[in-house]
């Protein structure tokens, strides 16, 4: 879903609709455009399945329509829609039960962020399935045309299987005087070879191996009626009806022949360098790709480019740079191994493919050419000329999903150095750092918490009750490729679906705790307020983790205060409990954000030991109105009678910090009185009374 900008169709089974709403919210918060539908009887769901839909999740029970109901007919209907259960309990046996019954995944009901990761994965399974069965019809059409190639073709082909035909064309059958394709079809193809030549053919047979590629064997045929004729077969690996098997062309043999070989030699040959052509090339790049994903071969490419070659034009002329690239194409057949396949890829470019070799492994041998060319003096009709190299490598693995693209990390490598007579071996973190480049905020977030970019600010959080607490809230910030920073809520969104939220908190928690050493070891008594995401509400290792981190840095613990948002409080009440006891285990402190937004927030604070409780931006930025003045001060008589000390974020003016002062508010927050900042340098010996 982080990657699909689509607008994701949604079934809900639910009685509830403000439940169904809430499911609806989860998407939309995670950034993803929904159109939802909520099932309200069994004809219901029959209309609706007329359309498309990409998901449905189902309540666990509903009095409208049994989930199973709902699931059968889907099952009945063969539409392609993920079905996700919610279950009541998080037992083994109820979530067993749902895939039994053919649920794609059963989450139990409240674990919000489960559910988002469980769709995002059945929502990628259900766009390969739909890319998938779009391949299938296109290569049905695409083997109906092949096959009508086959048939009508003017060379004599055939497919064999364990030396079996199990498929020959009209022109393979004319050519062995067979009028009926039923005659030749399991015939043993020896049997169409004279018999001073299948001794030979035998051991061709057994040393010829499939993943080799191409291969040529020339014998006597034998037509049905025992005529024989000279017969060149061509052997390459092939399928048919989609099983492995080996293709065989068969020309027969003219006075043509070696002025044929000829002109395929030359079809693959630059005339000015006698290496490969570029053509020629990319064929044998396509066939290392293959042998790479399905017999697991690597290879390595290397892309070598002729450094200020249009100077080098320029002083020797079209008939000496010809002359220069003739000698550069020499010394690389002498320089490189001869496992080599060379090419001369472009005007000022050669490649070089080398197999069962990785791009780690040739990194010496083209280390000692860039050497040895840069020593190398070349004579062009009595002028001197000097030559350097850049070479970018890239490598081909099973992991290659297409030559072009190796082809283009070995360029890109190549043309990422500024300097001539060096060399780049692909990192696979290039791609993450073009992604970012591209604007991919996700990529973007893990390059920050690759390379460690992220960035931290920090606003003075103010008591207006006289005490000089030295108090800041740590905000994150992302800034990309351009120098320009994300707005937060984007970039944490994206990190949330791309399950990456854990590491961003551990990332902020760890520098935090850095930083504020350095700064408390100044003599300074400063305690920050940290976030966490609901993800590391529900994740059991973070306590312990916290409790190495704090010792290790030698700071009190309750110099650091906890906060989490109110609205994943009581996603995940029975986490966030646990979560602080075992914080107050540590004597951290907790704090509860964005309060006041729920239908009942006060119930919250009955199940969790709250410290610091901060009020919602949007009751600051309300309080022109008298009404809502009330409604605030009465939040906070609550909160203070029950001992929690309360901040408002977002004073933004003196007026604001007037009424806030009349309600008794404790602390306060915004850009009237600091913005966030790189440093912890805000005065709050100035505080008033």
């Amino acid at each position: 879903m982080a990657t699909d900008r689509k607008t994701i169709r949604l079934l809900i089974l639910e009685d509830s609709e403000n439940e169904a709403e809430r499911l609806v919210s989860l998407f939309r918060d995670a950034g993803h455009a929904t159109r939802a539908h909520r099932i309200s009887s069994v004809d219901d769901l029959n209309e609706t399945l007329k359309s498309t839909w990409d998901l449905c999740i189902a309540a666990h029970h509903s009095d409208n329509v049994e989930p199973m109901t709902v699931l059968k007919t889907i099952q009945r209907t063969a539409r392609d829609i993920s079905f996700i259960q919610l279950t009541e309990n998080p037992c083994s046996e109820e979530l067993t039960e749902a895939l039994e019954l053919g649920a794609q995944d059963a989450v139990p009901h409240g674990e919000d962020q489960r559910l988002i990761l469980v769709a995002k994965r059945e929502l990628g399974n259900l766009e390969e399935r739909r890319t998938r069965r779009a391949i299938e019809v296109a290569l049905r059409e695409t083997e109906k045309r092949c096959q009508l190639l086959l048939d009508s073709s003017v060379d004599a082909i055939a497919y064999v299987h364990d030396g079996m035909h199990i498929y020959a064309n009209a022109a393979y059958l004319q050519l062995f005087g067979y009028t009926d394709p039923d005659e030749m079809e399991g015939m043993p193809m020896i049997d169409l070879i004279a018999a001073h030549d299948q001794g030979d053919f035998k051991s061709f047979l057994k040393g010829y191996r499939s993943e080799e590629g191409r291969a040529e064997f020339s014998c006597t045929g034998e037509t049905a009626a025992a005529e024989p004729f000279k017969a060149c077969m061509s052997f390459s690996p092939a399928q048919y009806d989609g099983e492995p098997c080996v293709q065989v062309v068969i020309r027969t043999a003219n006075d043509n022949a070696e002025l044929e070989e000829k002109l395929r030699e030359i079809s693959s040959q630059d005339l000015v360098t006698g290496l490969y052509n570029r053509q020629h090339f990319l064929e044998l790049l396509d066939t290392a790709a293959e042998r790479a994903v399905n017999v697991g071969q690597p290879a390595s490419l290397a892309y070598i480019k002729i450094d200020h070659y249009a100077s080098l034009q320029t002083d020797l002329g079209l008939a000496g740079i010809d002359l220069l690239l003739s000698q550069l194409a020499n010394m690389l057949r002498q320089q490189l191994s001869a496992e080599s396949q060379i090419a001369r890829f472009s005007d000022d470019a050669f490649s070089v493919l080398i197999a069962q070799t990785t791009p780690e492994q040739h990194e010496a041998e083209l280390r000692s050419l860039l050497q040895k060319t840069e020593a190398q003096l070349f004579d062009i009709n009595g002028r001197t000329a000097q030559v350097t190299f850049t070479i970018g490598v890239a490598g081909l693995n099973e992991k290659t999903a297409k030559a072009s693209q190796v082809l283009k990390r070995a360029h890109d490598c190549a043309d990422q150095l500024t300097q001539g007579n060096d060399l780049k071996v692909y990192n696979p973190a290039d791609d993450l750092a073009a992604a970012a480049n591209s604007g991919d905020i996700v990529a973007m977030v893990q390059q920050a918490l690759a390379n460690n970019s992220f960035k931290l600010l920090f606003q003075p959080i103010i008591n207006l009750r006289g005490d000089q607490d030295e108090l800041y809230e740590v905000l994150l910030r992302l800034v990309n490729p351009q120098g320009e920073e994300i707005p937060p809520l984007d970039f944490l969104n994206a990190a949330i679906s791309a399950g990456l939220a854990e590491k961003i908190d551990r990332w902020v928690l760890l520098n935090s705790i850095k930083l504020l050493t350095e700064h408390r070891s100044k003599g300074n008594h400063t305690r920050l307020f940290i976030h966490l995401s609901s993800a590391s509400l529900q994740d059991p290792s973070l306590l312990p983790w916290l409790s190495i981190a704090l010792k290790a840095s030698r700071l009190p613990a309750d110099s650091i205060i906890v906060q989490i948002r109110e609205t994943d409080a009581v996603a995940y009440l029975k986490q966030a409990k646990q979560l602080t006891e075992g914080l107050r285990a540590l004597h951290c402190q907790i704090a509860l954000g964005q309060f006041g937004c729920t239908l009942n927030p006060f119930n919250t604070l009955r199940h969790l030991e709250i410290d610091f409780v901060k009020i919602d931006g949007s009751f600051t930025k309300e309080l022109s109105n008298v009404d809502d003045q009330e409604i605030l001060k009465e939040m906070l008589a609550t909160l203070h009678a029950q001992h929690k000390q309360s901040i408002v974020p977002f004073v933004e003016s003196a007026s604001v910090l007037s009424v806030l002062w009349q309600a008794g508010v404790n602390y306060i927050q915004g850009h009237y009185l600091q913005g966030p900042s790189q440093a912890m340098n805000y005065d709050f010996s100035t505080n008033d009374d």
